[in-house]
Order: C-alpha cells, then sequence, then structure tokens
C-alpha cells in the first residue's frame, strides 16, 4: 500500500563516512552538546548532524565504499510525508511494497518483489534503535507494525534491502528497516499541536532532550490522540500514545544508554468494504454501494461492534471491536560501545512486554434481504432489525444485507527479549584495512495469543451506522440471537476453523561474523550466520486435537437458543504439544570498486533464511503426537538473492541504480477469494522469483529539491504444489512498477513542496484474472514559520480525493457485481502548530 525520501541519497551521502554503529564519534557527540539552540525550527529544516548508517552492517562507511543498498529518512523530512503510520512511512523507500490504510498494524509489508501471501513483514524485519520488534513481523493478527510509532521522537529511518541483512539480522533475508530515536545531543524542545481539518482527530506530540554535564545526556518524547478519525465510525476510532525516554553516558571511546518505552494505542481497523465493481476484469471500475463510502466508511460501527463469545478458557466473555487495533509495548534495555583492547565492542538489550487485541469485521456474503435470507434459512425466511433505533421492525427483503465473519484476536502476551553482542576490529593487512567482526544473538518470542470468530448478520446503512439483524425462518423459528448466526465460522467452513489457542515459545542463537578487505578502490567482504531455534508449547485447536463445537448458553439468558448450538469451543483437556528444532545458515559475499570520489560500483550475493512461525503449525504440518514437523524442511523459508549496482554523487546531484534477483519459498495461508467474491481461506505452498532494477535519486539547485525513487519489478509463481494452474502467474498485488517523488521549494520563511506516489496496476489473485488499478496520489504540504521558534504547517494527503485499491477480494468480477475492496483514505487534510524552545 505507499512517497519519497530524499534523503535517502543526500543523507547516505554527507553522512556515512563516521565508522561507528548508530553514534557519532565522542568528540563529535561533545561539540554538539555544546552547541547553541538558536533557531530551533530553523535547524529541523536544515539537514541534521550526520551519523552513521549502523543498520545491518557491520561498520558505518561512505554509501560509495559498501557494497549495500540503502536509504534514510530523517526527522525534517518525515513531517512531509503527510502519513502518520508506520507502513505509511516506509512505502516512500525504493524497492519496499507496503500495502496500508494508514494505521498500524493491518499492513502487508515485502520488498523487491517477494511475495505479499499473508498480511505483515515476512521477509522484511522492522527495528527500533538497532534492535527486533517482534522476531516474526508476520504473526497472525500481531505484526509488528502493531507495536511502533512515529513521533518526534524519531531521529530517522534506515532501510537496507537485502545484502547484509540476512547475515546482520535473524529472519531479515529480505532487508531491514530500523527506527532510530534521538539522543539528546542538542539542548531543545518541541511541542505541536496537531488536528484533523474537516475531521475529528486531535493530537499533541512533545520531544525534550538536553546535555546534562558531565558527558550525560537525556531525551524523552511521544505522543497523545484522540478521536474518530478521517473516516465515519460513529465512535472514538483513535485513542492513546507513547512515551519514550532514554539517558546516556558519553565516555572516551564509547558510550552507555539506558531507554524505555510505554505504548498503549488503539486504531480502527480500516480493513475491507464492500463496494460494487463493475467494467471489465482488465478495467474494472469500483463504486460505492448506496448510503456508503469505501473512502469515508468503515464497516463496523457502535450498534455492531460489541457481541458476547467464549474465551481460551470456554468462559462467557464480551468482545468489543471498538477497541480496534491495539498494541500495548512496555520496553526497557540499554545499549552500550567501547574500545577494548583496540576492539570496538557494542551490545543491545532489550526487554518488551507486549499484548493487545486485534478485532475486524468482513463481510463474507453480501445479496438482498430475500436472497440471503432464503441462502441461510431456506425459503420465507426474513429479516428483523435485532438493534439501534429500528429494533424489532422488519427489514426491506429487497435492501442488501450480509453475513459477516468478526474476528477477535486477544494478543496475551507477545513478549520480546533480545541481546545482541558484537566486536569489530579493524587491522593493517599489507596496503589495505582488513575489517572483522564477531557477534553471538540471543532472542526469546512468547506467542500466546487467542483467536475468536462469530458469524454476524447486519444491513448496509453506511456512514459508520450498520444495524444488526435477526433471521427468523418462514415456520418462525429464530435462526440468530441478537445478530449473531454462529459462534464460529459456520458457514462454508466448520464452525470451529481457526478458533485456536497458541501459546508458544521461540528461542533463538545466533553467531554470526563477517570480514571486509579494502585495499586502494577496492572493498571485498563477507558474512556467515549460522540460525538455530528451539520452538516449545502449547496449541489449543479442535483442528489438532478433539470435539471443536457445542451447545452452550453463551448469553446467560437460560436457554439455548438455535445460535447457541453452532458454538466454537477449545479442547482445554486435549493440547497439542509442539517441541521442534530447526537451524540454517546465511551467507553474503559483495565487492565494491569506487572508480572516483563520485562514482562506484557494486555486486553482491546473499542466502538468508526466514524461520516460520505459528503459521505452519497446522494439522497437516505438526505430529501433535512428538510435536514435531512432518516435513523440518518448513521450519525456515530460504532467500537467495544477487543484486548489483552504481553510485553516483557530485554537488547536489545524487543517483543509484540497482538490479536484483530473488528467489524463494513459501508456506502459508492467505485470505482471498472465489470467482463469486466470497471470502476464502487459501493454502500456499510455491516458489517465487523476482528480478528488477531500482532508482534512487536526488537534485539540489539553491532552494529548489527534488528526490525520485523508482522500483521495476518483474515477480513470478514457480513452482505451486496445491494448484499448477498458478505456475508462471504474477503473484497477487505486485506491481511491475511503482515510484516516489517529492519536489520541494525552501526560503527562508516558508517550505513548499508534494509528496506523489504512483504505482502501475496489479493482479487482485494469483489466477491473474482480475485487476487492481494503478493510482497517482498528489500530497501537498505547506510550511510557514512567522517567527523563529514557530513553524505553522498543514498537510494534504490524497488531495485530489483518488480511488486508491489496495486489494479487491475477488478473482474475477462477480456475477452480482458485488465484493470487497480495501483502500487508502481519500482527501485528509491535517493542520499543526509546532513551538520549539
Amino acid at each position: 500500500m505507499r512517497l519519497s525520501h530524499l534523503l535517502a541519497s543526500t543523507l547516505l551521502a554527507t553522512s556515512l563516512a563516521t565508522p561507528a554503529l548508530a553514534e557519532t564519534a565522542a568528540g563529535e557527540g561533545a561539540a554538539a552538546a555544546k552547541a547553541p539552540a538558536s533557531d530551533p525550527v530553523r535547524k529541523e529544516i536544515a539537514k541534521p548532524a550526520a551519523k552513521a548508517f549502523s543498520t545491518g552492517v557491520a561498520k558505518g562507511r561512505d554509501l560509495l565504499d559498501t557494497a549495500i543498498s540503502a536509504s534514510v529518512i530523517d526527522e525534517t523530512d518525515l513531517p512531509k510525508l503527510s502519513v502518520s503510520s508506520v507502513a505509511g512511512i516506509m512505502q516512500n523507500i525504493p524497492g519496499i511494497r507496503a500495502e496500508t490504510s494508514d494505521v498500524d498494524g493491518f499492513s502487508s509489508i515485502t520488498v523487491r518483489g517477494l511475495p505479499l501471501s499473508a498480511d505483515g513483514s515476512k521477509f522484511l524485519q522492522l527495528q527500533e534503535d538497532g534492535l527486533p520488534v517482534l522476531e516474526f513481523g508476520d504473526l497472525h493478527f500481531a505484526s509488528a507494525d502493531q507495536f511502533l510509532r512515529a513521533d518526534l521522537s524519531l531521529s530517522q529511518v534506515q532501510a537496507i534491502r537485502g545484502g547484509s541483512a540476512s547475515t546482520f539480522a535473524s529472519n531479515s533475508p529480505g532487508g531491514v528497516v530500523n527506527f532510530i530515536s534521538k539522543t539528546g545531543e542538542t539542548e531543545g524542545g518541541t511541542v505541536q499541536l496537531s488536528s484533523g481539518l474537516g475531521y475529528d482527530l486531535k493530537r499533541v506530540d512533545f520531544a525534550y532532550g538536553s546535555p546534562l554535564g558531565g558527558g550525560w545526556r537525556f531525551h524523552v518524547g511521544g505522543f497523545y490522540r484522540d478521536g474518530e478519525g478521517p473516516r465515519r465510525i460513529g465512535y472514538t476510532g483513535f485513542r492513546g500514545g507513547q512515551v519514550k525516554l532514554n539517558v546516556t553516558k558519553q565516555f572516551e571511546g564509547g558510550y552507555i544508554r539506558f531507554y524505555g518505552k510505554y505504548l498503549d494505542d488503539r486504531q480502527p481497523n480500516y480493513s475491507l468494504y464492500p463496494v460494487l465493481l463493475t467494467g471489465t476484469n482488465d478495467k474494472p471500475v469500483v463504486q460505492d454501494l448506496p448510503g456508503n463510502s469505501v473512502q469515508g466508511d468503515t464497516y463496523e460501527s457502535p450498534y455492531t461492534a460489541r457481541y458476547p463469545g467464549l474465551d481460551e478458557q470456554n468462559a462467557r466473555t464480551t468482545y468489543d471491536g471498538r477497541t480496534g487495533l491495539r498494541g500495548i509495548s512496555k520496553s526497557v534495555g540499554f545499549e552500550v560501545q567501547d574500545d577494548l583492547a583496540g576492539w570496538s565492542v557494542s551490545n543491545r538489550f532489550r526487554y518488551s512486554g507486549i499484548s493487545g487485541e486485534y478485532n475486524e469485521t468482513i463481510p463474507m456474503v453480501t445479496a438482498p434481504g430475500a436472497v440471503l435470507g432464503t441462502l441461510l434459512g431456506g425459503p420465507g425466511a426474513g429479516f428483523t432489525y435485532a438493534a439501534g433505533p429500528a429494533a424489532g421492525q422488519p427489514f426491506n427483503p429487497a435492501a442488501l444485507a450480509a453475513l459477516s465473519i468478526k474476528i477477535g484476536a486477544r494478543l496475551n502476551k507477545i513478549d520480546n527479549v533480545t541481546n545482541d553482542l558484537r566486536a569489530s576490529h579493524v587491522w593493517q593487512a599489507g596496503s589495505g584495512k582488513l575489517t572483522t567482526t564477531a557477534g553471538l544473538y540471543l532472542a526469546s518470542q512468547t506467542v500466546d495469543m487467542y483467536w475468536n470468530f462469530a458469524n454476524t448478520l447486519n444491513d448496509l446503512s453506511g456512514g459508520g451506522r450498520n444495524l444488526p439483524l435477526d433471521l427468523t425462518s418462514a415456520g418462525g423459528t429464530k435462526l440468530s440471537n441478537n445478530s449473531i448466526y454462529a459462534y464460529g465460522f459456520g458457514f462454508g467452513v466448520p464452525v470451529s476453523a481457526y478458533h485456536n489457542h497458541y501459546d508458544l515459545d521461540y528461542r533463538i542463537m545466533a553467531p554470526y561474523g563477517s570480514v571486509n578487505y579494502q585495499v586502494g578502490k577496492l572493498s571485498v567482504g563477507g558474512s556467515l550466520r549460522w540460525d538455530k531455534g528451539k520452538v516449545t508449547g502449547n496449541i489449543f485447536s479442535a483442528s489438532l486435537q478433539g470435539q471443536g463445537v457445542a451447545a452452550v448458553d453463551v448469553d446467560g439468558d437460560g436457554t439455548v437458543s438455535v445460535a447457541e448450538t453452532k458454538v466454537a469451543i477449545l479442547p482445554l483437556g486435549r493440547a497439542a504439544v509442539v517441541d521442534y528444532d530447526y537451524d540454517y545458515l546465511s551467507y553474503s559475499a559483495g565487492v565494491n570498486y569506487r572508480f572516483a570520489e563520485t562514482l562506484s560500483a557494486f555486486a553482491r550475493y546473499s542466502r538468508g533464511g526466514r524461520a516460520n512461525a505459528e503459521r505452519i503449525l497446522g494439522a497437516g504440518s505438526l505430529n501433535t503426537a512428538t510435536g514435531k514437523l512432518f516435513d523440518p524442511s518448513t521450519a525456515y523459508t530460504p532467500v537467495k538473492q544477487a543484486e548489483g549496482g552504481i553510485k553516483y554523487r557530485q554537488g547536489g546531484v545524487t543517483a543509484y541504480v540497482t538490479g536484483f534477483w530473488a528467489s524463494t519459498s513459501d508456506r502459508n495461508y492467505q485470505i482471498g477469494a472465489d470467482n463469486k467474491g466470497q471470502v476464502i481461506v487459501i493454502p500456499i505452498d510455491r516458489t517465487y522469483t523476482a528480478k528488477g532494477v531500482e532508482f534512487e535519486g536526488e537534485v539540489r539547485k539553491g532552494p529548489f529539491a527534488l528526490t525520485v525513487g523508482a522500483t521495476w519489478v518483474d515477480a513470478k509463481i514457480g513452482k505451486d504444489r496445491t494448484d499448477s494452474t498458478l505456475e508462471g502467474n504474477r503473484p497477487r498485488h505486485i506491481p511491475t512498477f511503482f515510484w516516489q517523488a517529492r519536489p520541494q521549494f525552501e526560503l527562508n520563511k516558508v517550505t513548499v513542496g508534494a509528496v506523489v506516489n504512483g504505482t502501475a496496476e496489479s493482479f487482485a489473485q494469483d489466477s491473474n484474472i482480475l485487476k487492481q488499478p494503478g493510482y497517482v496520489l498528489v500530497s501537498p504540504f505547506l510550511q510557514v514559520r512567522p517567527t523563529e521558534r514557530l513553524q505553522v504547517s498543514v498537510n494534504a494527503f490524497n488531495v485530489f480525493d483518488k480511488l486508491a485499491i489496495v486489494q479487491l477480494a475477488s478473482a474475477v468480477i462477480p456475477a452480482g457485481g458485488l465484493t470487497n475492496a480495501q483502500v487508502m483514505n481519500g482527501r485528509t487534510v491535517t493542520g499543526s502548530i509546532r513551538f520549539s524552545f
């Protein structure tokens, strides 16, 4: 799902010369600490002090001396992007494909044509200050971006694609995106008040940092927001925020830093929404249903959000879809770097107590009330309103009604503990320099989550006012219970399908090392990493052990209704044991030649791996008697990559061009749709290949700057073990071309510009029949600095209100034309006032 990153070139070009890990040298840090904060607002407009590129590499160097593809977005450019979500930021980095509605948690993110077969970020690791947010970025209903936020405490976003990412981090064969916090080198603070213009969302951001004397400094920052948001949902969808704090002690040769974070934030789930699809499969036309807006509404409403169900102990509980996507993270950690006997030694440690919720409602079958009533209840069945202003009244059989699936996932404990120790030394070897690095990575990832589903009935009033319906047979038998048709799936698949409780622990140990020899204009290097994992725990699921359906008085009214005879339960006394090991070797080798001060070229080949998490633990893969995998090779997914490029930098012009090739396999499940537009779950067991070209460039001339990023990719499905007819097709949602541009004009008191995002058409499903239209979004920004410490800004995302399709949930245009779509926000204008001190 989507902008530009002009810093990608300039920052790297000017700032990678410092051979340090994410820190300036001690002397530079001291100088920065003494710099006066005479014009804090103006400082933010100018380029910030350089920092070494530290993500996915052993040591920071000038980019023209390294065989990697990397980009940076810094704190000056982040406010210009007109997006607030993590995935929204990443869609402005070349090579990265991010599908998002600009909320954190319901996103699909990949890189260089690697498949988007499910949600989350399987091949691309998201980090915060050099350590992973989650060990696995594609946990069902708990993707990494749900527990990460961007605010004024963010210094820069560093991204490495391919290259050494596979050996300097676990489970990151496609690349790493690292969100790096400010650390208080310069005294000063900022308070920013933001508000939606024409919609209800208020937000306050703050940040303050300062040297404390004696080599000490600190930084604290965060945000809080509240409001309905840019879409009509009828309740407060956004509520919460975060606070981050770090304290650093600088000493000769290094530093030690302690930090903590508290995040508790919820957002609405801008998920799939019913639409009318006309036109042809090659050129479909997406239209709103009467009274509805796919850009302006959400499917959930105050009348349909709350519903009863069972928890992981099969006890009665209540779910509330208004909680939406809730992420809670309580993190503490430290990092230290020092020079010991000529070795640069660093260690990073973090413990994160993580929990939250995932709530989503998706229309499964949408049809006129008479048709849906007959389908579910037989001839003569009809609907009445179950609640709301029309409670008890009959529903118009000619109006549209829907059978929906509610997902209520409780993320009880997704804790992550990580420690990364490494040491580097530079040796004089003949006329060149040999850099050696050795490290040990230890991590533990807990996965304690419970999935609950319910089939419900509702109308399509739209405007955040959808109303619940009850179904009654022709004979007068009530077939639903306050809109609930089944306390589970109950339509097309077993009631107990996917009704699971996972209680798992993943332990990872990964020693790694690298060597790099630089002599004259030539640099040659390689690295190795051996990942060894241990997976233990239990799964409670009817698909693995025991009966999964029972008659239960869920609402506690003393009677068991027809709907309450279809209740999914967990086999609590029959846990399926999980107990298996895995290991795999990753390697990467590259060569770089610097022809001149302004020009270099590189080539690299890498093989990395990604351990598969709970997605592979189904009835066909897990031996419930032993806890082992029937096929041990499914424990991880290998990724092979080759890349080569040219880098040019002179004066105000920067240009990087990289060609790439990648191949991988994937065992997974994806939510798709059949030819009728009905939601289905599709098993994936196939290989993929992708080749393409990335371009990243920047031109600066006086007050004018233009940054451009573009990616062309040719991706194909290779061997498909479940459906051979798909072999040779392009994977769904992977366009052949996508790009970003940001022109801007900057004077002393005014900065004006626009962010432009474009993507070509792609296929809605792997069958390659129905095409998803491409789009171009223009998002202008204006920053005015009337006085020294004050900045007033206006950002207009998608100013021309274009319909940008994230996904179409159908394989072809259905006979009735009704299907589901996820789209990006329409025109969303935000105003902000920033005061610096």
